[in-house]
């Protein structure tokens, strides 16, 4: 490959931060030419189907961007985006996906997901977007999360669900109409009310 073609290719997949190969292929970087910059060393494998630039230093937000590059239509939910806006101690060992009722399921050798099913304005509303190496990623707000962290109280754990709530009546202040707004939409207001009036 050419010194001036391959540089260009790199500076392509440096500003996708996590390229896949038919993006790379939209631009003119063959599956050929990409095998030979990754034979080289200047590109890796960071996982199937996704490439990064060699000196590319992952941020903890890492897992997030490759699931967002492969699984597109993904909102991050629950435990995922409790942890994304600091509202738990508790460590997700999966990474949690809400997605349609009918959306076929990803398959994904790792990160381990696990998928949430939503509908209507409960999957619609409430989605923040914030970039994560390059890449888009689609995460529920911190008020629509804890909506959903109720209203799955049985996959979660109520324990999970009340932290979050009281985690967020001290980081949020002003919170508490983006709250109520999310428990009618999640249906889950008169759930929510008896922690509300204890913690208030």
């Amino acid at each position: 490959m050419p010194a001036n073609r391959k540089d260009q290719a790199l500076r392509l997949i440096e500003k996708a931060g996590l390229a896949r190969p038919r993006e790379l292929e939209a631009e003119g970087i063959s599956r050929a030419q990409l095998a030979r910059l990754v034979n080289e060393g200047h590109v890796i494998r960071q996982a199937r189907g996704i490439y990064v630039v060699s000196r590319h230093a992952p941020t903890e937000t890492n897992t997030l961007a490759q699931v967002a590059k492969r699984v597109p239509g993904a909102v991050f939910c629950l435990l995922t985006a409790l942890r994304f806006h600091e509202l738990t101690t508790q460590s997700a060992f999966e990474v949690w996906i809400a997605l349609p009722e009918k959306a076929r399921r990803p398959r994904l050798d790792y990160p381990r997901l696990r998928v949430a099913r939503f509908s209507g304005h409960a999957l619609t509303e409430g989605i923040e977007e914030h970039r994560a190496e390059g890449v888009v990623i689609r995460v529920y707000s911190a008020a629509k999360t804890v909506a959903d962290c109720f209203k799955y109280r049985n996959k979660v754990g109520i324990d999970v669900a009340v932290e979050a709530l009281r985690d967020f009546s001290r980081k949020h202040r002003g919170g508490a109409n983006d709250l109520a707004r999310f428990a009618r939409i999640c249906r889950v207001s008169r759930v929510m009310q008896p922690y509300l009036d204890a913690i208030a």
